[in-house]
């Protein structure tokens, strides 16, 4: 038992110190090597807002950059006169037009078998020439394929580039078919065709023109070439100059109390990018040990934190490696999101790392890592203080609208609070810099809508986590209290007063520890599989035996103590073969401490008289709690079953057995491994007085029907 959680923080042997520092020193190395190469400009500024530093003159000579916005306007403009490539195959044409023939002349030998008195044969071959000609002509101007990547290649330009040999002729896009529109020109000169000479020669003719398949017939004959399309387009980017004027050095860029607006935001933006540049090209070694001075104050206040507060985190090497692993995760992300012009940073759902810490954890770590590790991804952004201030604001959103992680429904709640968040805070940074709220970029609210829905991958990783790390997430807690679990439903068949009993102490062992900020959903589920050793044999334990029968008669002592020590034992064996997790397995083998079977040990004292007695025969294996949980549930257990031998039931007496259990508890050592202090045994012994006494109140005798 102690008094001081920090305490337990002190307690790390050198080896597991050195472990730490490993990990720790292990994870700086990498972040510092995910960062940029450029170095970080000295100013913090905001659009909209004064220039709070001195008066800003140009330490050099440097180009004045385009905003993105111009840039995408020039590029736009450009891509649209962007005429792509398609190459033309003449041999195409010639392999339709004989297709052509053949199919025409197959179904005109059909038609003149029956009107072969009728039929002219020069007649014929001039229908078919001038039907000829026309798909020739539509060959010669050239026909694309119809389909989606076509529509998507050739979508915004309103021109093509059709290569014939070594010849390319730009084409308005009007001056070639489509394959739907070559088959709708051809149609309409054979529909003609037919239509005259319907009533003047006869019906066959038309007959034959209509039975045509001009579909099967037409092929496209200009394809896309992609190489050369790439090469033509990235030759036009490259006349795209991303600059517009210079400052010269010296030239007063802006003064002090000036506000930051359009015009000089782009010149300050130039100079910062500028500046980065030589920072990184000049001062490399300089420039990272910098970055790793930030990078270690991050983490040595995460060690201090977890040191002083946080002890277990650091006692355990998986969940050490866990915390570090998270950080890393989304500190590399942020890296590979930066370095990708198309992404947005605000992609990174953050969120997440409170979700998920504080599924394991509480609110208070998840909180302290979300600062710590945003803090970290701010160096390589760009708008670090906006950046910070949205995504922590986001964070605490998440946190404290995520109260159940397994309610599946709160987590969309939380997603589209954190979208809203996201929006609402972005909404009010964008006025302040723009003046307006026309002005604002609105892509970014698709970016936090699709941060909302990556939200959602919390189930997963959560699953993730759990398998790796031996973790236990509330969504699992609350799937295994189902008495409808298979071990449970044994449990109440086969030994249905230990299940009874589990569950009465399920719902004291829940109370106690939600008093004393314990993990009340562990401590119930601990609770309700603690005595499921029992069903081996469950005639031996008072609760499931008969008034009428005790199978104690028959044993010693030593044999009836075994019988009882054993269902720890039995607990655990049966635990693992249904893969309850370890963390509810302590529970099985810490819920009877190192106590004594006291009632069979007295049997055999009295047997044995002055004689030397082994304790060990009737002592509990242990270990002795080790959490508040754990020792909880020891309370609880102990309390309920003692209270069930009540002659009577009084505030008075309940509270009488309370205190004696578990002052003798406490008296045993069996609290002497547990964080948990006098001050929460004080509240739970209240906690159990009175659920007891609610539980075991005085009822109202009714007078008897006569």
């Amino acid at each position: 038992m102690t008094n001081n959680r920090g305490d337990s923080g002190r307690r790390f042997s050198r080896g597991k110190m050195i472990v730490h520092l490993i990990l720790f020193l292990s994870s700086i190395i990498l972040v510092v090597a995910l960062y940029p190469r450029e170095g970080k400009f000295r100013y913090e500024y905001q659009k909209g807002k004064p220039w709070l530093h001195e008066s800003l003159m140009a330490p050099w000579d440097f180009p004045v950059l385009k905003s993105e916005a111009e840039v995408k306007r020039e590029r736009d403009s450009l891509l649209a006169n962007f005429a792509p490539y398609f190459d033309y195959d003449s041999v195409m044409a010639h392999k339709s037009s004989d297709q052509f023939l053949a199919h025409v002349d197959e179904l005109a030998m059909d038609i003149r078998e029956n009107h072969y008195d009728y039929w002219d044969r020069s007649f014929y071959e001039e229908l078919r020439d001038e039907l000829l000609l026309e798909l020739t002509e539509i060959y010669d101007r050239g026909v694309l394929d119809s389909g989606s990547a076509t529509e998507g290649i050739v979508a915004g330009s309103d021109r093509v580039t059709v290569v014939r040999g070594r010849v390319a002729t730009e084409l308005p896009l009007e001056r070639v078919y489509t394959h739907k529109g070559a088959y709708d020109a051809l149609n309409s000169t054979r529909n003609r065709m037919a239509e005259s000479v319907e009533t003047d020669y006869g019906g066959f003719y038309s007959e034959l023109l209509r039975r045509v398949d001009l579909y099967s017939i037409l092929q496209p004959n200009l394809t896309y070439n992609e190489e050369r399309s790439r090469g033509a387009r990235e030759a036009l980017l490259r006349t795209l100059i991303p600059t517009r004027g210079l400052v010269q050095e010296r030239e007063l860029i802006i003064n002090r109390g000036e506000i930051v607006n359009q015009q000089n935001y782009q010149v300050i933006e130039s100079l910062r990018s500028d500046y980065e540049e030589r920072l990184g090209r000049y001062g490399t070694l300089s420039v990272t040990i910098g970055k790793f001075i930030l990078v270690v104050s991050c983490y040595f206040i995460l060690y201090l934190f977890l040191y002083h507060f946080r002890p277990e985190v650091l006692d355990s090497l998986l969940k050490t490696v866990f915390i570090i692993l998270l950080v890393l995760l989304f500190t590399g992300a942020t890296r590979f999101v930066v370095s990708v012009p198309a992404l947005n940073v605000y992609l990174i759902p953050f969120g997440l790392i409170a979700i998920v810490i504080r599924t394991f954890y509480d609110s208070r770590l998840a909180l302290f890592i979300l600062l710590i590790t945003i803090m970290l991804a701010g160096f390589m952004v760009p708008n670090s203080f906006e950046f910070v201030f949205l995504t922590f604001i986001a964070g605490v959103i998440a946190i404290f609208s995520l109260t159940n992680t397994y309610r599946r429904g709160r987590l969309f709640f939380t997603s589209l609070m954190v979208a809203i968040s996201y929006s609402v805070v972005y909404s009010g940074i964008g006025i302040i810099q723009e003046g307006s709220i026309v002005d604002i970029n609105y892509v970014n609210y698709g970016w936090f809508a699709v941060n909302g829905v990556l939200l959602l991958m919390v189930f997963p990783i959560t699953f993730i986590f759990e398998k790796a790390f031996g973790f236990l997430s509330d969504a699992t807690l609350f799937e295994l209290s189902d008495t409808n679990q298979p071990l449970l439903r044994r449990l109440a068949e086969e030994a249905p007063g230990s299940f009874q009993h589990s569950l009465q102490v399920a719902n004291l062992a829940a109370e106690a520890a939600q008093a004393i900020g314990g993990n009340d959903l562990l401590v119930r589920v601990g609770a309700l599989y603690h005595d499921i050793g029992k069903m081996v044999k469950p005639q031996f334990f008072t609760e499931n035996s008969s008034s009428n029968f005790d199978p104690h008669k028959e044993l010693s002592p030593e044999e009836s103590a075994k019988m009882i020590i054993d269902h720890i034992e039995k607990g655990v064996e049966l635990a693992k073969k249904y893969n309850l997790p370890s963390q509810i397995i302590d529970f099985i083998v810490t819920h009877q401490g190192t106590t004594t079977a006291y009632y069979f040990y007295h049997k055999h004292l009295e047997a044995n008289a002055g004689k030397d007695v082994d304790d060990s025969l009737f002592t509990y294996p242990g270990p002795k709690p080790f959490s508040k949980e754990t020792a909880v549930l020891m309370m609880a257990d102990a309390v309920e079953a003692a209270s069930r031998s009540l002659p009577g039931y009084s505030k008075e007496s309940i509270g009488q057995v309370v205190e004696s259990v578990i002052d003798n508890q406490l008296a045993d050592g069996q609290f002497s491994d547990s964080p948990i202090t006098l001050k929460d045994i004080s509240v739970v012994k209240a906690v159990l007085k009175n659920r007891l006494s609610n539980i075991y109140h005085a009822r109202i005798a009714y007078p008897a029907r006569k």
